[in-house]
């Protein structure tokens, strides 16, 4: 079992350490000649500044999510392995439906309907105009509408055709790839999570509600492939659409705004109105 005096032993030992080294001639000659750029990436990686750690981490997720959208999209076109798995997978779901649980899924996937979403969406709208968020209020206005509609014109440049059964429980005339329900939950709870980790931070509060919007997330992906009107790679490149939306949302509004309300050091809350407007270099 880890001691907090082990603990605390262990940081004096990597402070001393990490200084001792930053003090060498050559590392404090570099430091100086490259002071500039230092600074530069300090202030991309701090929660404070302008254009600081919230833009990088954006930025990073928006990358991460093209490339991985990007992957299974060409996947999909060129007929890969990936659509072999889709036709397993789709045809495994099929055939172990049962009644109670289509029907629970059911209700699952129409309150996360382009209606459901929508509803959930103008209720937070509410919420958030009430309390005067307009950072949130905002976001939310760009990110939901902006995010379908690019879903949308992503299905009709693919034109993939819903999965095929000779007994299907749901007939489909939309297209398949990717899935508008999963888009839209992983906005919506994306936003909720961003929102969450501006209120508090408790990393506990943060964990369970990423872990929760992970798992509704999940669960939408799930009924839509159980339900027959999407395969694996539907919902997957449609989640990778969505965080990639959302990312650009988020980082291109934050640069606008001048940073993201941030919660106060004091008293754990903030009230939307407070900006980070300090310039770094």
């Amino acid at each position: 079992m880890v001691r907090t005096r082990d603990v605390s032993a262990w940081r004096e030992t990597a402070s001393k350490r990490w200084t001792d080294f930053i003090e060498r001639p050559r590392v404090k000659t570099l430091r100086t000649r490259y002071a500039r750029q230092i600074a530069f990436v300090l202030a991309r990686l701090s929660p404070k500044e302008f254009l600081g750690l919230h833009l990088t981490v954006g930025v990073l997720v928006l990358v991460v999510a093209t490339i991985a959208f990007s992957s299974i999209a060409e996947d999909v076109a060129r007929n890969d392995a990936i659509v072999q798995t889709d036709l397993a997978v789709a045809t495994w779901l099929h055939s172990h439906v049962t009644p109670s649980l289509f029907a629970l899924l059911m209700l699952v996937t129409n309150m996360h309907s382009p209606l459901g979403v929508t509803i959930m969406a103008v209720a937070l709208a509410c919420y958030v105009a009430y309390r005067r968020w307009f950072y949130w209020l905002l976001a939310l206005v760009v990110t939901l509408p902006g995010g379908m509609l690019v879903n949308d014109l992503v299905k009709h440049v693919f034109h993939r055709a819903r999965p095929q059964f000779d007994d299907p429980f749901l007939l489909l005339n939309t297209f398949s790839f990717p899935s508008g329900h999963v888009a839209g939950s992983t906005l919506m709870y994306g936003l909720v999570v961003a929102w969450t980790f501006t209120r508090t931070r408790r990393p506990l509060v943060r964990a369970a509600v990423a872990v929760a919007a992970a798992g509704a997330i999940a669960l939408v992906a799930f009924t839509r492939m159980y339900l027959g009107v999407h395969y694996l790679s539907d919902v997957a490149a449609a989640f990778a659409e969505g965080v990639a939306w959302l990312a650009l949302c988020l980082s291109a509004l934050t640069a606008f705004w001048g940073g993201a309300p941030l919660v106060s050091r004091q008293s754990g809350r903030d009230d939307g109105a407070r900006i980070i407007v300090r310039r770094s270099p």
